[in-house]
């Protein structure tokens, strides 16, 4: 078997066998194979599409090309919940410590940031202290201990798709469904889990501009659950204006430790319930979807999933202290009002917009290498809908450098103002499984 056959197939439309995406996989893995006869295959793949059992067994072979993680002892139902990405996506600083708290094991392995797009991981280690990096054995015993773990991704899990991913970027070959919904499920494959629930997130911050595009990647997922044997549901959530008010690593988390102590943005609150409904359902711990959404608000009232939350920081050397006095966490230099100049109700905060915004200040990466500022950031005082009248804080902008004119003025045009009261689409599209 050689890879300039298995080129040559996918280029003139034909399927792949198992044993040729396995040879792939691997020797690409193990840099047999090079980048450039690695991206004509991709490439073609782009162009002509996989079958449906062609990308499973592309899903499995990644997953397999590294360590898979074994959460056997905690259960037949291993739950994982996994977000698209978006802007001021907090939902799993929220939801995983009340799923914990419901007595269902959260091992969560979360991503960085990268561009405008948040990542779980960096949010984290903003609570001074917080180790993320953790090995796998620390990992698994700190579930068995305590309910829950929410570490960083470990270097060997599914290295095939580290390498491939960061190729497919290179070649404009991102926007595949094929190569994005195998890409996400060995991820979650390798990571241990059997029952999925993602969070498909659709609109102007989000990397599915559209509900049609977030269908049919949804429908893929579900389709490579089914022939790998893990149970998966989509839910299609709203990413055209940020989640909640805060965007920024430590401003994110400050709003998520008022969450669990019942101060709810509604729109966050929304998707909560919503994946962590299903979780519940997956776990084998409640069928009923409006009840399982009563459960979680229950720990929250009753101050369990607060409580969960600052035994998972503890456990994993963050300084408490921060989680019951937000006031210590580091400011910004300056705190500035962005205020409307006109009357009306918000048309639009464009997520994408408000993400690279906070990106610009330092809240993001450019590049890998890039360090982030964890305080800065933006911090809505407005959504969608909501009547503004002239002189009325529109947002605060967190910065450690001198905001200039121009730059303000970006930041204001942000918001689109309209003189009638928009109509808006629900933060909870569909929900697909």
């Amino acid at each position: 078997m050689n890879i300039l056959d298995i080129i040559a197939k996918k280029r003139d439309g034909k399927a792949l066998n198992k044993e040729e995406i396995e040879y792939f996989i691997n020797s690409y893995t193990k840099s047999e194979i090079t980048d450039y006869q690695a991206a004509a295959l991709i490439m073609a793949i782009y162009i002509n599409g996989m079958t449906d059992e062609e990308i499973a067994n592309l899903t499995l072979a990644m997953a397999h090309s590294g360590e898979i993680l074994d959460l056997s002892k905690f259960g037949q139902n291993v739950i994982d919940k996994h977000s698209t990405g978006g802007v001021g996506d907090k939902v799993s600083i929220v939801l995983l410590p009340i799923i914990a708290s419901l007595g269902i094991p959260v091992a969560k392995m979360s991503g960085r940031g990268l561009g405008f797009t948040g990542g779980t991981a960096d949010k984290l280690e903003s609570i001074p202290g917080y180790n993320t990096n953790i090995d796998i054995n620390k990992f698994i015993q700190n579930v068995e201990n305590i309910g829950i773990s929410m570490i960083t991704q470990t270097s060997n899990l599914a290295p095939a798709d580290k390498k491939i991913y960061a190729l497919r970027d290179t070649i404009s070959c991102v926007e595949s469904i094929p190569l994005i919904a195998s890409s996400i499920m060995s991820k979650k494959i390798a990571a241990g889990a059997n029952k999925i629930v993602l969070d498909v997130t659709v609109g102007k911050g989000a990397f599915m501009k559209t509900k049609e595009d977030a269908i049919l990647l949804s429908k893929q997922m579900i389709r490579i659950g089914k022939l790998t044997n893990r149970e998966t549901v989509c839910i299609l959530t709203n990413m055209d204006e940020p989640v909640g008010y805060a965007v920024g690593n430590s401003l994110e988390i400050i709003e998520s430790i008022r969450f669990l102590k019942g101060d709810m943005p509604e729109d966050l609150k929304k998707v909560v319930l919503e994946l962590g409904s299903y979780m519940i359902k997956l776990s084998g711990k409640g069928n009923d979807i409006e009840e399982n959404k009563n459960k979680i608000l229950e720990n929250i009232k009753n101050g369990k999933a607060y409580e969960k939350f600052l035994e998972l920081v503890k456990n994993q050397g963050g300084d408490i202290s921060y989680i019951e006095n937000i006031e210590k966490f580091k400011k910004a230099k300056e705190i500035i009002p962005v205020y409307a100049i006109e009357e009306g109700y918000i048309k639009q905060i464009n997520a994408q917009d408000i993400g690279r915004f906070a990106c610009d200040l330092g809240a993001g990466r450019i590049k890998k290498e890039d360090e982030i500022e964890k305080e800065v950031g933006v911090v809505l005082n407005k959504k969608v809908s909501d009547k503004v009248k002239k002189g009325d804080i529109l947002a605060y902008i967190h910065s450690n450098k001198n905001i200039k004119e121009d730059e303000y003025n970006k930041f204001l045009n942000i918001f689109k103002i309209c003189k009638e009261k928009p109509n808006i689409q629900d933060v909870i599209i569909d929900v697909i499984y």
